[in-house]
């Protein structure tokens, strides 16, 4: 994969900093091939595999700075520098979740308490940020709501408003209950599949099976309604149920099934992908050696 190189070569963060893992973690999810979503071998019709390797490298510097500036505005900033890269909604899940565990400061471990210690420092300038953000990115499928629409004014508490959306958004539930389902979840089953030796590849599939398997995708469930998310899930937990030699082809056909007749793609689960890939390699689990991975095929131990 060339361009994802290219991008990665092309970076002005130093390698293992907040930017160069963000980009990292964002190419890595990008190309991967995982059922539903983009990746080197399937575009959208307005969204490529290109959008999101060049919204990935546009958020490295602002992320880089992360913990040294207000969340808002570190949102704010990086749709804007992802907004100028790809005329598209790359990566605005990405970034909502990817920005909060940047902002831990230094000496601090990654972990869910030190992410609600981020939070904690909220105020009104930081909700009216990513407001502005969410705006900016003009997200599909957010419907309308009759408090703290995104199309109004902005509340003072954002994570109270996040726990008015939970129930609709993966990841407002995660901003308003904190990000400890994402350290148990997404992060606990790439790094079981890695220590496993699982090609890395392979093991980003791996962990989006089990993700979507575990959690309906709230993109689906928004514009799809609730059922075919639930659909969804059934049909990725039944390929993690399959012996190894059945679950190639089921992958392919489930892949296929998600693209035809009607788009189901579970982006929020590739966010959610995407911010487990951004801890592990921030904190040294997958090395900078692992950084460019050749196109993913289903895996099975």
């Amino acid at each position: 994969m060339p361009a994802a190189a290219a991008a990665i070569a092309a970076l002005t963060c130093s390698a293992g900093g907040r930017g160069w893992c963000a980009a990292v973690a964002g190419i890595l999810e990008a190309t991967a091939a995982k059922p539903g979503n983009v990746h080197p071998g399937a575009s959208f019709p307005d969204l490529s595999h290109a959008d999101l390797v060049a919204a990935a490298v546009a958020i490295a510097p602002v992320l880089e700075r992360a913990a040294t500036a207000p969340l808002g505005r570190t949102i704010l900033e990086a749709v804007s520098a992802a907004r100028s890269a790809a005329d598209t909604n790359a990566n605005l899940g990405i970034i909502l979740l990817t920005a909060p565990l940047a902002a831990v400061p230094d000496g601090e471990p990654l972990s869910a308490a030190a992410v609600d210690r981020v939070f904690a420092r909220l105020d009104a300038a930081d909700a009216a940020d990513v407001y502005r953000a969410i705006s900016l990115a003009r997200p599909g499928g957010m419907g309308q709501v009759n408090r703290d629409d995104v199309a109004g004014p902005p509340p003072t508490d954002l994570r109270a408003a996040m726990r008015a959306a939970a129930d609709r958004d993966q990841i407002a539930r995660l901003w308003a209950e904190g990000f400890e389902p994402l350290f148990a979840g997404a992060v606990a089953d790439l790094s079981t599949c890695l220590e496993a030796g699982m090609p890395l590849p392979d093991a980003i599939v791996e962990c989006h099976l089990r993700q979507v398997a575990r959690e309906p995708d709230s993109l689906i469930a928004r514009k799809h309604g609730a059922v075919a998310a639930a659909n969804v899930s059934a049909g990725a937990a039944a390929i993690l149920r399959l012996p190894a030699t059945e679950r190639p082809a089921a992958t392919a056909s489930f892949d296929a099934s998600l693209r035809s007749p009607q788009r189901l793609n579970p982006g929020t689960t590739a966010d959610i992908v995407a911010a487990a890939l951004y801890i592990l390699v921030r904190t040294g689990r997958i090395a900078p050696s692992q950084a460019v991975v050749p196109q993913a095929t289903p895996h099975t131990p």
